[in-house]
C-alpha cells in the first residue's frame, strides 16, 4: 500500500519561497511517475509539476522559471521548489505518484493522493 504524506507549506509573503516534501512508503515498484498537484476553493484539482521516472518534467505554464520539481532517489522523497510565490499560487498542494512509465495532467489518471499542505500567498 503506497502512502504519501506531504509537509512545507505555510504562510508567506509574495515574492517568497517555499520548499514541499512528499515523503513515500510502499513504493516498491522501481518504475513510477510522480506529480504535484493544487486545489485552490472553487476550481478544479491542477497539475502544477510532473516528474516522470523517465526523467522528464512538466510544468504548469502558471509556474514555469518558478517552481522546480525533484526527487531524492533513495526514499524516494518527492520535493517542490516553489519560489517567488504570488497570492494566486494559494491552494492546498497534493503530491501523487503511480507505477509504471506513463503520467497525465488529468488528476482522475492518479490513483494515490496525499493528504495535502496548504501554501498561502499573501500580497
Amino acid at each position: 500500500q503506497v502512502q504519501l504524506v506531504e509537509s512545507g507549506g505555510g504562510s508567506v509573503l509574495a515574492g517568497g519561497s517555499l520548499r514541499l516534501s512528499c515523503a513515500t512508503s510502499g513504493l516498491s515498484v522501481p518504475i513510477y511517475s510522480m506529480a504535484w498537484f493544487r486545489q485552490a476553493p472553487g476550481k478544479e484539482r491542477e497539475a502544477v509539476a510532473v516528474l516522470a521516472t523517465t526523467g522528464t518534467t512538466y510544468y504548469a505554464d502558471s509556474v514555469k522559471g518558478r517552481f522546480i520539481v525533484s526527487e531524492d532517489g533513495v526514499k524516494p522523497t518527492l520535493y517542490l521548489e516553489m519560489n517567488s510565490l504570488k497570492p494566486e499560487d494559494t491552494a492546498m498542494y497534493y503530491c501523487t505518484a503511480r507505477a509504471g512509465s506513463r503520467w497525465s495532467l488529468d488528476a482522475n489518471f492518479w490513483l494515490t493522493w496525499g493528504q495535502g499542505t496548504q501554501v498561502t500567498v499573501s500580497s
